[in-house]
């Protein structure tokens, strides 16, 4: 039997993260049937940010490392489409693997696309309707030149019938039965209780496949969450962090380039966070009428911000000389509400301050996702998010990087958690979407390649 061959292509953390849940299922169920190849761009060359992922997350090391590291976009971009393209025509995989929207993401899919080989898009379908955001152009690019897209979410599926693409097939199962809505009552072959109408070859970069798979994250936090409770239990990892462990604690990230590298909106964030966690907030000056608001808002609460690079390295160019000095008074084994700046965290130590967290408060993608996983209400600091359910769910708040819609929002999410109003449904699967995926790839990538 002719092992399938896939190019892994990776270059930020997320991605790392996420091809973590395709790695391991390889290795568990598709080991005899499909060989991987793992090449890692570069794009997140520090250490804390990339290589401990790989070890800690036990993925195979990168086959190839393009070392490609941070740039303007056009010349990071190009570096890395050269890279791939050299490793592609070495290796003639039968399908590239692509995950999310990082400018590795769309390097990837111009240059298999390019040399004809199949892409796999996983998270495909996601817009935030924000062009001016790189990763929205990067993730249509994507889109367009994929074989195989793989959509996460019901809002996904509309998007992209909204584009022009065709219907979607639901791959969304349990370990018993695959929910199909297709009938594949002819020509069909099983593995692993998944069906696959070989009928089904003829989908190409000119006729792609759209399929509902759920969320490779989702299969991540279920396959993690006890792993970091074991590993980096949370009371050991606060005290090892802040030297204290206090009773309650808001998470934080702050990362995207359009918060640390504007002024207004970088000061606007820390005065709200500063506030917050000094228990300034006062319910009467809001538009905040839930009964239980105005119990929670003078009330201190230490917010934990593991730093970002990009962030540590804004924050005493860009802040005002006093609200620098109440983010950083804080030290080791202070303790008291204030907002407590750390390194970064590696995956496992993020799961466990997630779980931990009574909120959180981000401008990362993966970390709403994770909030809502471990049913943490959030605070998202952007104007618009791909992931709209949580918002529509009411689990999560757009607040962007508004001063009053910040605090505006915690007063009305911690309302929620003392009243018990939150509810996360499930919508994003049932933690098997790597197993869907990789049966999809493996029965169809023989026949894609060929046409």
């Amino acid at each position: 039997m002719r092992k399938v061959k896939i190019l892994t292509v990776v270059g930020a953390r997320p991605q790392i993260i996420k091809a973590a849940a395709i790695s391991r299922e390889i290795r568990s169920s598709f080991s005899d049937r499909i060989v991987e190849i793992i090449l890692h761009t570069g794009q997140h060359y520090d250490a804390n940010m990339s290589e401990i992922f790989f070890r800690e997350l036990g993925i195979p090391d990168p086959d190839y490392n393009l070392n490609v590291g941070s740039g303007m976009h056009g010349e990071q971009t190009s570096l890395m489409i050269k890279g791939i393209e050299e490793v592609i025509l070495k290796e003639n995989p039968d399908a590239v693997i692509l995950y999310g929207d990082t400018n590795s993401t769309l390097a990837g899919a111009i240059a298999a696309s390019k040399l004809h080989i199949p892409v796999a898009h996983i998270e495909a379908g996601l817009r935030s309707f924000n062009k001016s955001m790189p990763e929205e152009i990067n993730r249509i690019v994507c889109d367009h030149v994929s074989t195989w897209l793989f959509v996460p979410t019901e809002t996904g599926l509309t998007n992209l019938i909204s584009e022009g693409f065709p219907a979607a097939d639901s791959l969304l199962f349990d370990d018993a039965k695959i929910k199909e809505k297709t009938d594949y009552s002819k020509n069909v072959q099983i593995y692993s209780n998944v069906q696959i109408d070989k009928t089904e070859s003829f989908c190409s970069i000119d006729h792609p496949g759209v399929f509902h798979t759920g969320d490779v994250m989702y299969d991540n936090s279920l396959y993690f969450s006890e792993l970091a409770e074991s590993k980096s239990p949370v009371k050991e990892l606060l005290r090892e962090k802040l030297g204290w462990v206090p009773e309650r604690y808001i998470l934080a990230t702050i990362h995207r380039d359009t918060n640390t590298d504007n002024y207004q909106r970088i000061n606007s964030i820390f005065s709200a966070l500063a506030d917050i966690a000094e228990g300034r907030l006062n319910a009467q000056d809001g538009n905040i009428t839930e009964k239980n608001a105005d119990l929670t808002a003078l009330v201190e609460v230490p917010i934990i911000l593991p730093l970002h690079p990009r962030t540590a390295k804004m924050l005493k160019n860009s802040l005002e000389p006093e609200l620098y000095e109440r983010i950083t008074r804080y030290g080791n084994g202070n303790g008291g509400g204030g907002v407590y700046l750390i390194e970064p965290a590696s995956f496992l130590e993020m799961i466990s301050l997630e779980k931990g967290a009574e909120m959180i408060i981000t401008d990362s993608g993966g970390v709403q996702k994770e909030a809502f996983f471990y049913k943490k209400p959030s605070l998202i600091l952007r104007p618009q998010t791909e992931w709209v359910e949580i918002v529509r769910c009411g689990s999560a708040l757009l607040v962007d990087a508004d001063y009053k819609r910040i605090t505006d929002g915690y007063l009305l999410m911690s309302d929620k958690i003392a009243n018990g109003s939150l509810q996360f449904p499930s919508i994003f699967g049932y933690g098997k979407a790597a197993r869907a995926i990789l049966e999809k790839i493996y029965i169809t990538a023989k026949f894609v390649k060929a046409i």
